[in-house]
């Protein structure tokens, strides 16, 4: 069986206040499971809810230079 994080955990995991976590469950925004008053999360829900949030950047970037007056470009 698959170990189950809890809040504290998830919170370092993510890098967030344990507080988003609370919010974030409450809501029911991040996969979760209850154990009588207990929240605990699957480390395998979270890493796949975070795949289905990802954004995927684009291939290209491109810059309009003509926007920018010559010399005039802050770095």
């Amino acid at each position: 069986m698959e170990k189950l994080l809890t809040i504290e955990q998830l919170s370092e995991l993510l890098q967030v206040k344990q507080a988003t976590i609370y919010q974030w469950t409450h809501t029911g925004f991040i996969p979760h499971i209850k154990i009588g008053r207990l929240v605990r999360f699957r480390e395998s829900d979270v890493l796949e809810w975070l795949k289905r949030r990802s954004i995927a950047g684009r291939g290209r970037y491109r810059v309009d230079v003509s926007l920018y007056p010559r010399g005039n470009v802050k770095n």
